[in-house]
């Protein structure tokens, strides 16, 4: 069944999960009619995707070209990342995605994200002695890799919301495996850059990433992957292939050799289930922003920077000095809370909805001074409890795309299989993720409290994706947006929503705008990419700015235009493309 018309339902969606909305002075009111009105003045509107990789970006097209929804296009964009961007994202690692059905007018939010072990305690990731291994260590390692479920993710979107055959979104990027792609220069870069780390000890990955003398595999070199499309055929016919049978078994044998071996196990494999639930959605101003839930922290973070920010005529301070230092203190307090509270809500309690209350985002906003900096921030506490100070280490990494089809559905998904080349351990043609890493690396805090993101079996750890979907004031589709780059994925994404709802920029402009990441007491910033007064300006407000040559943000927006056209932006960091259908 094709969807149909624009629409959101808003207040009536879900009470509980869209934040004080409905008490909010700036209420978004759907208005149906004129979303229909919209489309139907418009009915050549067609799709469009903005992805991470020219292959990705043309793969998605291609399925949308052939009567494909925006959950099918995300099917040919993810298997073909992970071909072509193996360092970022693939079908050995995890995601989050945040769909809009524009025929129901209902947002929501899938989990993919991997599952521990049935077999590990919270001791994953301490030696002998109780103290935490190496952060390297424990990423290149068995340990570090979880059940994988961005297909299994993919396959129920679709179950909801495909309209082709699950098995014609496999064959752009099988035949692209088949034939070969021209190694691009940020994956050949990576791959000499990380080659002499663990990318060389295991078998596969060192057979396909370097030649036969041991030198990477260079910038044009035409790499083919005949085991990868043999395991998307397998995965075509059936998405068990993947956590059952000869894949599996194989992923499970990988992950169990040295050094570190894991104990991910067949059982865990074939009982991973993915999940969905409504997106965590708030307003802003008189725009409605919707996310991914808990473990995913985008979501409780993005929207806590902005809850702050509504307090704040950002559009008058502009990106000037000013409108970056309430940027800055607002991330500081939202980095705060996100990283003291936010954990998997099958195994913590995660104050959701006290979080994102706006009396409560009034009172972290008036901590934050026009004159002066905040000193040794530190979570609030709205529930009266806090947890143990967190311990999670940062992996930057993961790739992000939005699509949107000719029936208006729009996707927004970010994907990952966590560090660079995840465990650096391949297997039947992909990596596997190292994503256990993303759990804090001790148990307890300095005075003996559990850290909410503590390992434990079954448990999904805490993830920074951060995609998610923005509807303006008549309860329209107004852009989708997200970005890789570890727990700095937060910053850039409430960047680029305050950048075009306060700032009025396009989205190729909001994409390009510096990126500024303020938490735990440092300011980190694109020196090149920001006036040299700003700079100087927010170290004399007593910021501790850390000057960056460059972030490596993904940011992948896509625009809806009043006559009903898309605009699209890809990160000019990276190598990625907008197109339209």
């Amino acid at each position: 069944m094709k969807p149909k018309l624009l629409t959101l339902m808003l207040c009536g969606v879900s009470g509980a999960l869209l934040i004080n909305a409905c008490a909010s002075n700036t209420v978004v009111s759907p208005n149906v009619e004129n979303a229909r009105m919209a489309v139907a003045e418009n009915p050549s509107a067609k799709g469009m995707v903005s992805s991470a990789n020219p292959h990705a970006t043309d793969a998605g097209i291609a399925i949308l070209r052939a009567g494909g929804t925006a959950v099918d296009a995300a099917i040919a964009v993810q298997t073909t990342l992970s071909l072509v961007e193996p360092q970022s994202s693939g079908i050995g690692g995890g995601s989050f995605m945040v769909f809009y059905d524009a025929q129901s007018g209902e947002v929501t939010a899938y989990n993919g994200r991997e599952k521990a072990p049935a077999s590990i305690d919270a001791t994953l990731f301490l030696d002998e002695n109780g103290d935490p291994i190496r952060r390297f260590a424990g990423i290149a390692s068995g340990i570090s890799t979880g059940a994988p479920g961005a297909i299994s993710m993919l396959k129920m979107a679709h179950e909801d919301h495909g309209a082709l055959a699950w098995a014609d979104s496999f064959t752009p990027a099988i035949k692209l495996a088949e034939d070969g792609f021209a190694v691009s220069p940020r994956m050949a870069g990576l791959v000499a850059r990380f080659g002499e780390y663990a990318l060389k000890k295991n078998k596969a990955s060192r057979d396909y990433y370097f030649h036969a003398d041991g030198t990477p595999i260079e910038v044009g070199f035409i790499r083919d992957n005949q085991p990868y499309a043999d395991t998307l055929k397998a995965i075509a016919q059936d998405y068990r292939a993947l956590y059952e049978g000869p894949i599996a078994e194989a992923i499970v044998a990988t992950v169990r050799e040295e050094p570190l071996p894991g104990t991910l196990s067949l059982e865990d494999l074939k009982n991973y289930k993915p999940t969905k639930s409504k997106a965590l959605c708030s307003t802003y101003r008189t725009y409605m922003v919707c996310g991914a839930q808990p473990p995913a922290s985008g979501g409780v973070a993005v929207q806590s920077i902005l809850g702050q920010l509504e307090n704040f005529d950002m559009s008058t301070l502009g990106p000037t000095l000013q409108g970056w230092h309430v940027f800055a203190e607002a991330s500081e307090l939202a980095y705060a809370d996100r990283d003291l509270f936010v954990a998997d809500p099958e195994f913590v309690d995660v104050p959701v909805t006290q979080l994102l209350d706006k009396s409560y985002l009034k009172s972290r906003a008036d901590l934050i001074k026009m004159d002066s900096t905040m000193k040794n921030v530190q979570a609030g506490d709205p529930v009266g409890f806090k947890p143990g100070k967190d311990a999670t280490p940062d992996n930057p990494g993961t790739s992000h795309f939005s699509i949107v089809d000719k029936w208006g559905n729009v996707v927004s998904m970010t994907t990952t299989v966590e560090a660079p080349f995840g465990s650096e351990r391949m297997t039947n043609g992909f990596m596997l993720n190292n994503q256990l890493t993303d759990f804090s690396f001790r148990v307890k805090d300095a005075d003996g409290k559990l850290i909410a993101n503590r390992p434990q079996a079954g448990k999904r750890p805490r993830s920074s994706m951060s995609p998610h979907i923005v509807f303006d004031a008549h309860g329209q589709f107004d852009f989708a947006t997200g970005s890789p780059g570890g727990n700095s994925i937060i910053a850039y994404t409430a960047k680029t929503i305050v950048a075009m709802i306060d700032w009025g920029m396009s989205p190729q402009e909001a994409a390009d705008l510096a990126n500024v990441i303020s938490r735990n007491g440092s300011v980190r910033l694109e020196e090149n990419n920001l006036a040299p007064e700003i700079i100087e300006g927010l170290e004399l407000l007593g910021h501790k700015v850390v000057r960056s040559k460059g972030e490596i943000s993904g940011i992948h927006i896509i625009k809806r235009n009043a006559d009903g056209s898309y605009e699209g932006a890809a990160d000019i960091r990276r190598e990625g493309t907008a197109v339209s259908e």
